[in-house]
Protein backbone atom coordinates (compact mmCIF):
# COMPACT_ATOMS: atom_id res chain seq x y z
CA UNK A 1 0.00 0.00 0.00
CA UNK A 2 1.37 3.39 -0.94
CA UNK A 3 1.80 6.30 2.14
CA UNK A 4 0.96 8.49 0.10
CA UNK A 5 -2.58 8.93 -2.35
CA UNK A 6 -2.43 8.63 -6.06
CA UNK A 7 -3.07 11.78 -8.27
CA UNK A 8 -6.38 10.54 -9.52
CA UNK A 9 -7.56 9.86 -5.86
CA UNK A 10 -6.54 13.94 -5.50
CA UNK A 11 -8.16 15.11 -8.22
CA UNK A 12 -11.20 13.04 -6.90
CA UNK A 13 -11.12 14.64 -3.69
CA UNK A 14 -10.64 18.06 -5.35
CA UNK A 15 -14.33 17.73 -6.59
CA UNK A 16 -16.26 16.44 -3.91
CA UNK A 17 -14.63 19.17 -2.06
CA UNK A 18 -15.84 21.90 -4.53
CA UNK A 19 -19.26 20.57 -4.95
CA UNK A 20 -19.73 20.50 -1.53
CA UNK A 21 -18.48 24.51 -1.50
CA UNK A 22 -21.21 25.14 -4.24
CA UNK A 23 -23.93 23.07 -2.53
CA UNK A 24 -23.07 25.01 0.80
CA UNK A 25 -22.92 28.61 -0.76
CA UNK A 26 -26.39 27.60 -2.58
CA UNK A 27 -28.17 26.66 0.38
CA UNK A 28 -26.81 29.94 2.63
CA UNK A 29 -27.26 33.62 1.78
CA UNK A 30 -24.00 35.47 0.75
CA UNK A 31 -22.57 37.54 3.57
CA UNK A 32 -19.68 39.67 3.91
CA UNK A 33 -17.51 39.08 6.07
CA UNK A 34 -14.21 41.18 7.51
CA UNK A 35 -11.19 39.95 9.95
CA UNK A 36 -10.63 41.40 13.19
CA UNK A 37 -8.00 43.43 12.12
CA UNK A 38 -9.88 45.28 9.64
CA UNK A 39 -13.13 45.43 11.65
CA UNK A 40 -14.73 49.14 11.89
CA UNK A 41 -15.31 48.30 15.34
CA UNK A 42 -13.27 46.28 18.09
CA UNK A 43 -14.22 43.08 19.39
CA UNK A 44 -16.03 43.25 22.82
CA UNK A 45 -13.44 41.67 25.11
CA UNK A 46 -11.05 44.42 23.21
CA UNK A 47 -12.70 47.47 24.36
CA UNK A 48 -10.67 47.34 28.04
CA UNK A 49 -8.24 48.72 25.90
CA UNK A 50 -10.17 50.67 22.93
CA UNK A 51 -9.96 54.31 23.85
CA UNK A 52 -10.26 53.27 27.65
CA UNK A 53 -13.67 51.83 27.45
CA UNK A 54 -14.67 48.66 29.28
CA UNK A 55 -17.94 47.22 28.20
CA UNK A 56 -18.81 43.88 30.41
CA UNK A 57 -21.96 42.45 31.21
CA UNK A 58 -22.01 43.95 34.65
CA UNK A 59 -21.41 47.48 32.80
CA UNK A 60 -24.38 46.85 30.83
CA UNK A 61 -26.76 45.82 33.41
CA UNK A 62 -25.54 49.06 34.95
CA UNK A 63 -26.40 50.99 31.83
CA UNK A 64 -29.96 49.50 31.38
CA UNK A 65 -30.60 50.39 34.62
CA UNK A 66 -30.77 54.26 33.52
CA UNK A 67 -34.01 53.43 31.85
CA UNK A 68 -37.23 54.58 33.53
CA UNK A 69 -38.83 51.12 34.41
CA UNK A 70 -42.15 50.08 36.20
CA UNK A 71 -41.60 47.67 38.23
CA UNK A 72 -42.48 44.70 35.77
CA UNK A 73 -40.08 45.70 33.61
CA UNK A 74 -41.30 47.89 31.06
CA UNK A 75 -40.39 51.35 30.19
CA UNK A 76 -41.68 54.25 31.17
CA UNK A 77 -44.42 55.72 29.38
CA UNK A 78 -44.53 59.56 29.32
CA UNK A 79 -40.61 60.14 29.63
CA UNK A 80 -38.43 62.20 26.92
CA UNK A 81 -37.18 60.60 24.23
CA UNK A 82 -33.49 60.91 25.71
CA UNK A 83 -34.47 59.73 29.41
CA UNK A 84 -35.43 56.54 27.54
CA UNK A 85 -32.22 55.79 25.67
CA UNK A 86 -30.37 52.80 26.79
CA UNK A 87 -26.75 53.62 28.32
CA UNK A 88 -27.87 57.75 26.85
CA UNK A 89 -24.33 59.36 26.54
CA UNK A 90 -26.18 62.54 25.99
CA UNK A 91 -29.56 62.44 28.06
CA UNK A 92 -28.26 64.23 31.04
CA UNK A 93 -25.10 66.71 29.67
CA UNK A 94 -25.92 69.94 29.98
CA UNK A 95 -24.56 70.95 27.16
CA UNK A 96 -26.86 69.46 25.21
CA UNK A 97 -29.54 71.76 26.74
CA UNK A 98 -27.74 74.61 26.23
CA UNK A 99 -26.87 74.09 22.92
CA UNK A 100 -30.19 73.18 21.95
CA UNK A 101 -31.49 74.48 18.81
CA UNK A 102 -34.87 74.58 18.37
CA UNK A 103 -36.88 74.16 14.92
CA UNK A 104 -39.45 76.76 15.58
CA UNK A 105 -39.70 80.39 16.08
CA UNK A 106 -40.21 82.49 19.49
CA UNK A 107 -40.28 86.23 20.09
CA UNK A 108 -38.07 87.92 22.43
CA UNK A 109 -38.93 91.07 23.82
CA UNK A 110 -36.30 93.94 24.26
CA UNK A 111 -35.66 97.26 26.06
CA UNK A 112 -33.27 99.74 25.39
CA UNK A 113 -30.42 100.31 27.81
CA UNK A 114 -29.85 103.54 29.12
CA UNK A 115 -27.96 104.78 25.78
CA UNK A 116 -30.77 103.69 23.71
CA UNK A 117 -28.65 100.73 22.92
CA UNK A 118 -29.78 96.71 22.51
CA UNK A 119 -26.08 95.27 22.29
CA UNK A 120 -26.87 93.81 18.98
CA UNK A 121 -25.33 93.95 15.48
CA UNK A 122 -27.54 92.63 12.04
CA UNK A 123 -25.91 91.25 9.32
CA UNK A 124 -28.13 90.55 6.31
CA UNK A 125 -27.11 87.13 4.23
CA UNK A 126 -29.22 86.04 1.13
CA UNK A 127 -31.79 88.12 1.56
CA UNK A 128 -32.42 87.18 5.35
CA UNK A 129 -31.12 89.47 8.89
CA UNK A 130 -28.71 87.68 10.95
CA UNK A 131 -27.52 88.30 14.74
CA UNK A 132 -24.07 89.23 13.92
CA UNK A 133 -22.61 89.86 17.83
CA UNK A 134 -24.28 90.35 20.66
CA UNK A 135 -22.54 92.46 23.62
CA UNK A 136 -22.14 91.06 27.11
CA UNK A 137 -24.05 92.43 29.73
CA UNK A 138 -26.16 93.73 27.07
CA UNK A 139 -30.20 93.83 26.82
CA UNK A 140 -29.77 91.02 23.66
CA UNK A 141 -27.72 88.86 25.82
CA UNK A 142 -30.17 88.78 28.97
CA UNK A 143 -33.01 87.61 27.07
CA UNK A 144 -31.02 85.00 25.58
CA UNK A 145 -29.90 85.91 22.04
CA UNK A 146 -27.08 84.40 20.12
CA UNK A 147 -24.39 84.81 17.09
CA UNK A 148 -26.27 83.20 13.55
CA UNK A 149 -30.09 83.53 14.96
CA UNK A 150 -32.03 84.97 12.53
CA UNK A 151 -34.56 87.66 12.83
CA UNK A 152 -37.72 87.24 10.72
CA UNK A 153 -39.82 90.04 11.96
CA UNK A 154 -39.29 93.53 14.08
CA UNK A 155 -42.09 95.07 15.68
CA UNK A 156 -44.25 93.43 13.01
CA UNK A 157 -42.59 94.06 9.94
CA UNK A 158 -40.99 91.31 8.17
CA UNK A 159 -37.29 91.70 7.70
CA UNK A 160 -36.72 89.56 4.42
CA UNK A 161 -35.00 91.48 1.55
CA UNK A 162 -33.46 94.22 4.28
CA UNK A 163 -29.79 95.26 4.07
CA UNK A 164 -27.67 95.38 6.78
CA UNK A 165 -28.29 99.30 7.18
CA UNK A 166 -32.27 99.07 7.09
CA UNK A 167 -31.96 96.31 9.88
CA UNK A 168 -29.83 98.89 12.40
CA UNK A 169 -31.69 102.04 11.40
CA UNK A 170 -35.04 99.84 12.38
CA UNK A 171 -33.51 98.85 15.74
CA UNK A 172 -32.55 102.58 16.20
CA UNK A 173 -36.02 103.99 15.38
CA UNK A 174 -38.03 101.55 17.79
CA UNK A 175 -39.41 102.58 20.83
CA UNK A 176 -37.02 102.62 24.24
CA UNK A 177 -39.09 100.04 26.39
CA UNK A 178 -40.76 97.37 24.00
CA UNK A 179 -39.06 96.39 21.12
CA UNK A 180 -40.83 93.03 19.50
CA UNK A 181 -38.48 90.53 17.70
CA UNK A 182 -39.58 87.08 16.22
CA UNK A 183 -36.68 84.94 15.99
CA UNK A 184 -35.33 81.64 14.32
CA UNK A 185 -32.75 79.65 15.90
CA UNK A 186 -29.60 79.58 14.30
CA UNK A 187 -30.52 78.27 10.88
CA UNK A 188 -27.02 77.85 9.58
CA UNK A 189 -25.53 75.89 12.39
CA UNK A 190 -25.94 72.24 13.72
CA UNK A 191 -24.89 70.59 16.99
CA UNK A 192 -22.31 67.76 17.59
CA UNK A 193 -21.86 65.29 20.80
CA UNK A 194 -17.95 64.04 20.80
CA UNK A 195 -16.81 61.85 23.84
CA UNK A 196 -13.04 62.49 25.33
CA UNK A 197 -11.28 59.53 24.77
CA UNK A 198 -9.20 58.10 27.49
CA UNK A 199 -6.45 60.55 27.01
CA UNK A 200 -8.98 63.33 27.39
CA UNK A 201 -8.75 63.96 23.50
CA UNK A 202 -12.14 64.21 21.41
CA UNK A 203 -10.32 63.67 18.05
CA UNK A 204 -10.01 67.04 16.28
CA UNK A 205 -7.59 69.59 15.59
CA UNK A 206 -8.53 73.39 14.76
CA UNK A 207 -6.71 76.47 14.25
CA UNK A 208 -8.44 79.97 15.15
CA UNK A 209 -11.73 78.73 15.96
CA UNK A 210 -11.79 76.56 13.20
CA UNK A 211 -11.90 72.79 12.63
CA UNK A 212 -8.91 72.08 9.97
CA UNK A 213 -8.00 67.77 10.57
CA UNK A 214 -10.53 65.06 12.24
CA UNK A 215 -8.27 62.42 13.75
CA UNK A 216 -9.05 58.57 12.18
CA UNK A 217 -11.27 56.84 14.49
CA UNK A 218 -11.96 59.18 16.69
CA UNK A 219 -15.23 60.46 18.33
CA UNK A 220 -14.59 63.55 16.06
CA UNK A 221 -14.98 61.46 12.98
CA UNK A 222 -17.58 58.58 14.48
CA UNK A 223 -20.42 61.23 15.53
CA UNK A 224 -19.96 63.53 12.03
CA UNK A 225 -17.96 66.61 12.84
CA UNK A 226 -16.50 68.06 9.49
CA UNK A 227 -13.43 70.08 8.49
CA UNK A 228 -14.02 74.05 7.37
CA UNK A 229 -16.33 74.57 9.97
CA UNK A 230 -16.06 76.75 12.78
CA UNK A 231 -16.85 76.25 16.41
CA UNK A 232 -19.70 78.60 17.41
CA UNK A 233 -20.02 76.69 20.77
CA UNK A 234 -18.55 74.75 23.74
CA UNK A 235 -21.45 73.26 25.72
CA UNK A 236 -23.84 76.40 24.91
CA UNK A 237 -21.09 78.91 26.08
CA UNK A 238 -20.24 81.11 22.79
CA UNK A 239 -16.23 81.09 22.19
CA UNK A 240 -16.19 83.31 18.90
CA UNK A 241 -13.59 85.54 19.09
CA UNK A 242 -11.05 83.69 21.96
CA UNK A 243 -7.90 82.74 21.81
CA UNK A 244 -6.99 79.12 20.79
CA UNK A 245 -5.61 78.83 24.67
CA UNK A 246 -9.29 80.54 26.00
CA UNK A 247 -10.57 77.84 23.88
CA UNK A 248 -7.99 74.63 25.49
CA UNK A 249 -8.81 75.51 28.88
CA UNK A 250 -12.64 75.17 28.26
CA UNK A 251 -12.36 71.74 26.49
CA UNK A 252 -9.94 70.68 29.27
CA UNK A 253 -12.59 72.05 32.03
CA UNK A 254 -15.47 69.97 30.47
CA UNK A 255 -17.00 66.62 31.01
CA UNK A 256 -16.17 63.52 29.04
CA UNK A 257 -19.11 64.46 27.25
CA UNK A 258 -19.10 67.57 25.09
CA UNK A 259 -21.13 69.50 22.77
CA UNK A 260 -19.92 71.70 20.31
CA UNK A 261 -22.02 73.75 17.91
CA UNK A 262 -20.94 74.33 14.19
CA UNK A 263 -21.08 76.40 11.48
CA UNK A 264 -19.60 76.47 7.79
CA UNK A 265 -16.60 78.63 7.42
CA UNK A 266 -18.06 80.09 4.64
CA UNK A 267 -21.12 81.05 6.25
CA UNK A 268 -19.22 82.20 9.46
CA UNK A 269 -16.50 84.04 7.22
CA UNK A 270 -19.41 86.03 5.53
CA UNK A 271 -21.26 86.99 9.00
CA UNK A 272 -17.78 88.57 10.77
CA UNK A 273 -16.12 90.12 7.75
CA UNK A 274 -15.35 93.39 8.42
CA UNK A 275 -15.36 93.27 12.13
CA UNK A 276 -12.90 94.42 14.03
CA UNK A 277 -11.25 91.76 16.75
CA UNK A 278 -11.94 94.35 19.24
CA UNK A 279 -15.48 94.48 18.54
CA UNK A 280 -15.82 90.33 18.38
CA UNK A 281 -14.26 90.42 21.85
CA UNK A 282 -16.98 92.29 23.39
CA UNK A 283 -18.95 89.10 22.53
CA UNK A 284 -20.94 87.58 25.13
CA UNK A 285 -18.93 84.77 26.55
CA UNK A 286 -21.31 83.87 29.28
CA UNK A 287 -21.78 80.25 30.23
CA UNK A 288 -26.04 80.50 29.48
CA UNK A 289 -28.47 79.39 31.78
CA UNK A 290 -30.25 76.54 31.26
Amino acid sequence: MSLYPSLEDIEVSKVIQAQSTIAANQALPAVETMDAENSLYPDLQELGNYMGLDLNNEKLQQDMCLVPTSGSGQIVSGQSALGNMVAPVTGNNLGLHRAEIRAGVREVILCKDQDGKVGLRLRAIDRGIFVQLVQANSPSSLVGLRFGDQILQLDGKTCAGWSTDKAHKALKRAPQDRISLIVRDRPFQRTITVHKDSSGHVGFIYKRGKVTSIVKDSSAARNGLLTDHNICEINGQNIIGLKDSQVIDILATTGTTITLTVMPHVIFEHMIKRMSSGLVSQMDHSIPEV
